[in-house]
């Protein structure tokens, strides 16, 4: 059976809400909600996986302080390997809104400084052909972004199948990331954007004329899975189109929902279910997280 392997942002969330409008430079707010929790898209995507069944396996770091120390405890013994980074662990805060979206508030932290290295080392070890690895969150991972390229290449060697949600650049889909980031695309097997994502990196008008230029820059029987909320997702494969239905849920929470479809997506895909299953198998989970607290993956 293979291995899921998930590469990328381990951090420290810290969620709060629900804060009905941006308050005003020097007051301050009580809010309801404080909750701390795993956070990141690896940091997301992994224990999901975990949740649902599927033979999972973390790549991720931690910091050097208390809240890498809590990171570790809360994933359990083995799971990050190694010494923590030698700087402090990268913190979000999550601001809620009314309708369940939310701000994230991001420290640079140990992300800034993790290095590829590192990652290489353990993808050399623990991956084998025909394992799905997931490159998730890289933007928040510059010394990775940098290095994603000879990661690719090495995972090709490997004979792994590579599934791409590097997130959303922080200084915005500037024409220099969208190139870097297109170079990545034609050692990808998979893409999970979003549609923002999706049609930013394209730069086309909608989400048809994107998802043929990004099937254009990948192999040949690319898959390019787009997440749509309460739309549910789509994904496409050599010209074929598919779809998931999301079901009506109450919104209490969409932080991390992207990445614990993303679980579900290549759990299904790693059983060769299909895309329209794969599609399906995503779409339970995040409705299901987004729908509950405590958050519930199953």
């Amino acid at each position: 059976m293979p291995t899921i392997h998930v590469v990328g942002n381990l951090n420290v969330d810290l969620i709060m809400g629900t804060l009905p409008a941006w308050p005003a430079i020097g007051t301050e707010v009580v809010l309801p909600l404080s909750e701390l929790r795993l956070g990141g898209s690896a940091g997301n995507t992994a224990p999901a996986l975990k949740a649902i069944g599927a033979r999972g396996n973390l790549i991720a770091a931690r910091g050097d302080d208390v809240f890498g120390t809590w990171l570790a405890q809360q994933l359990g013994p083995g799971s990050l390997p190694g010494a923590p980074v030698a700087a402090p662990t990268t913190i979000s805060v999550g601001i809620v809104d009314p309708s369940g979206e939310r701000t994230f508030l991001t420290s640079a932290g140990h992300l800034a400084v993790w290095k590829p290295a590192d990652v290489a080392a353990r993808l050399s070890v623990e991956v084998r052909p025909g394992d799905w690895v997931l490159l998730a969150g890289a933007f928040l991972c510059p010394r990775i972004a940098a290095a994603q390229s000879q990661l690719l290449s090495q995972l090709k060697q490997l004979g792994a199948r590579v599934a791409l949600d590097p997130g959303w650049p922080p200084e915005g889909w500037m024409d220099d990331v969208k190139a870097t980031t297109r170079r990545w695309l034609g050692a990808c097997h998979c893409l999970l954007f979003n549609e923002v994502e999706a049609v930013s990196l394209s730069g086309e008008a909608d989400i048809a004329a994107a998802v043929r230029a990004l099937s254009a820059a990948m192999p040949a029987d690319g898959i390019v899975t787009v997440k749509r909320g309460a739309d549910g997702a789509d994904g496409w494969q050599n010209g074929e189109y598919h779809h998931a239905t999301s079901p009506k849920v109450t919104v209490v929470d969409t932080i991390g929902a992207g990445d614990i479809f993303n679980a579900g997506f290549l759990q299904a895909m790693a059983d060769e279910r299909g895309i329209s299953a794969a599609l399906a198998a995503g779409v339970a989970p995040a409705s299901r997280a987004i729908s509950t607290s405590p958050r519930q993956i199953t």
